[in-house]
């Protein structure tokens, strides 16, 4: 018999990843937004440290998803097939979005180091990619997810697509208007 250690290490690591990657999300949001409802006693220093804090602990359960994938003999999953997309055989498609997100979340993560070398305006832009990131790990979730048919695990994507959802549009309702910039030129007639 074999043993399932390592299976069971990846699939609870791979839900984690995308339970604290949909936290991170979430937390990104409030700290955007500057929630009024909760007044004095959500500091968004404190939220933007959390934010960055679940994201590094959702980058730590992607490396021990992809590591468990490696040392277990269920699926044949080679160190190279962690990075470069479309190389695991066991649901090529589905897999290959999880590299892509899991290269994603790194990428985005490293930005914050780098927000001052980049400029903000493309900090923010790569940022926005978080969007595509959520995409990319909830369709390889729901596709190469070996526990996605049960109810719990329905109800898990739901919940995380249903509250990110719910937080873009909030953000989108009560986003502050950016100011319009003054004119810069002579007057035309």
């Amino acid at each position: 018999m074999k043993d399932p250690t390592f299976w069971i290490l990846a699939r609870a690591s791979g839900l984690t990843a995308y339970v604290l990657l949909t936290l991170s999300v979430l937390a990104g949001l409030i700290v955007k937004s500057k929630p009024k409802p909760f007044g004095k006693a959500l500091r968004l220093p404190a939220v933007t440290d959390l934010h960055r804090f679940l994201a590094l602990l959702g980058l730590g359960a992607v490396a021990i998803h992809g590591a468990a994938l490696v040392l277990d003999t269920t699926v044949k999953v080679t160190p190279v097939g962690l990075v470069v997309p479309g190389l695991v055989p066991y649901r090529p498609v589905a897999t290959a979005l999880g590299v892509l997100a899991g290269e994603l979340m790194a990428l985005i993560y490293v930005s914050f180091a780098l927000r001052k070398r980049i400029g903000m305006k493309a900090w923010r832009r790569l940022h926005y990619a978080t969007f595509a990131l959520f995409g990319l790990a909830t369709v390889h979730g729901l596709a190469a997810g070996t526990d996605t048919a049960r109810p719990w695990a329905i109800w898990l994507y739901l919940g995380a697509i249903g509250a990110v959802c719910a937080a873009t549009a909030w953000r989108a309702l009560t986003a502050s208007p950016r100011p319009v910039p003054a004119p810069t030129g002579g007057t035309s007639t």
